[in-house]
């Protein structure tokens, strides 16, 4: 090889390697209450990461018990990527990549911090100075974390070890923040995840004022397949198209995305409603293949089709449906979808049975809450909701 071709080679390497993978890569927002259509505050995860296996699990602790969504080999509740406690404190974050980061220093405890923060924390004051606290070359974070409380607190944190900018949701025009993979403090045009973020942007603009719930975020943005660069097919489009006939798009830049491993919702407390109950909402699993269920820290427990076994009962038959969609293993070929088994001409689409069971399952609880309940109701009425979803998923062939 010539020396100046094996320098352009160098080069190249040295580029990609400089260049952020986008694996971690999960789309977030934080509503305020003055936002949503209950007036409680609201967080958004949709999980991206390596490890597509995940669990929902309840962590009893001192001074709070929380629910949380771990990667499953994980049983001690020290590493959570989404959360809700007792106190209505809840959690979520993002890889921020383009904020300082000196590496020798630790990295990549934001699993350890959310834990931290859901075991101690109340209010989101009390996260801020739990941050002040740690900051420093061993707090390891490279992330925004997305707060809300009991009290009605919704607010997003750009933090890393040396420092961190706090954005509360009453400063935005919105009164909500969507993020990706870039700090707004961080370095302009740097980062990763902006196609995500405008299309995040564009799908909540669409959504009223006051009409923000976890519905609209699952059924309109955390399942969604589009590309504000290029024109994917509508589920209206699909309707046309053949079950016989693939119509492939490339969705790893999509909201919902090959690497996307779950989905979590959280329904804060309403401030000044002594009888508010947050709820924590989860697709495990990616979204379009899954369905959403209840958990609740009050039930002191978490349903055995979420945490049960090596792969939680519905994971393992989202990862089984998720095959039908992605069939390709082979290098970048997995990011192909194949949509027309979502929706098609033949009305054998899975993505209606899912939508209806879904719907199901967001009407009965909401009538399930609408009075008081017992810890065992609570775990009880779980765990109906999520062997509903199961039965579902376990129809999709």
């Amino acid at each position: 090889m010539k020396s100046g071709k094996f320098s352009l080679l160098l080069i190249l390497i040295n580029l990609f390697i400089l260049i952020p993978l986008d694996i971690n890569g999960c789309t977030t927002a934080v509503i305020s209450g003055s936002a949503s259509r209950n007036g409680a505050p609201i967080l958004w995860k949709n999980r991206d990461t390596g490890y597509l296996s995940n669990k929902i699990i309840y962590i009893k602790e001192s001074p709070n018990s929380f629910v949380a969504i771990v990667n499953s080999t994980e049983t001690s509740g020290r590493f959570v990527y989404a959360g809700l406690n007792g106190e209505g404190f809840a959690i979520t974050n993002t890889v921020a990549y383009n904020l300082p980061k000196v590496e020798k220093e630790v990295h990549d405890l934001e699993g350890q911090i959310m834990s931290d923060a859901l075991r101690t924390c109340s209010t989101v004051d009390d996260f801020e100075k739990y941050i002040k606290k740690n900051l420093g070359k061993s707090l390891g974070s490279w992330s925004t974390f997305s707060v809300i409380d009991g009290e009605g607190g919704s607010t997003l944190f750009e933090v890393h070890n040396n420092g961190y900018k706090r954005y509360d949701t009453s400063v935005s025009e919105k009164k909500y923040f969507v993020v990706t993979n870039f700090a707004r403090s961080g370095e302009k045009d740097e980062g990763a995840g902006y196609l995500r973020f405008e299309q995040a942007t564009k799908l909540f603009s669409e959504i009223p004022m006051q009409k923000i719930d976890h519905q609209s975020i699952f059924q309109k943005i955390s399942r969604d397949i589009g590309n504000p660069l290029v024109k994917h097919p509508s589920l209206i489009d699909l309707k046309a198209q053949p079950s016989t006939s693939p119509l492939w798009i490339h969705s790893k830049n999509c909201i919902n995305r090959p690497s996307t491993a779950a989905a979590v919702i959280i329904t804060g407390k309403k401030k000044g409603d002594l009888n508010s109950i947050a709820t924590l909402w989860v697709v495990l699993g990616e979204p379009i293949t899954s369905i959403a269920v209840p958990v609740w820290v009050e039930a002191k427990s978490s349903p055995v089709q979420l945490h049960m076994g090596k792969t939680a009962p519905i994971c393992e038959e989202s990862l089984r449906i998720k095959k039908i969609i992605h069939p390709f293993s082979e290098g970048f070929k997995k990011n192909y979808l194949n949509i027309s088994k979502l929706v098609n001409k033949d009305g054998s689409g899975f993505l209606r049975d899912i939508l209806e069971t879904e719907n199901k399952i967001f009407s009965e609880t909401a009538e399930f809450l609408k009075v008081k309940h017992s810890p065992d109701e609570f775990a009880e009425f779980q765990t109906k909701m999520a062997e509903m979803a199961l039965n579902t998923l376990r129809k999709i062939k």
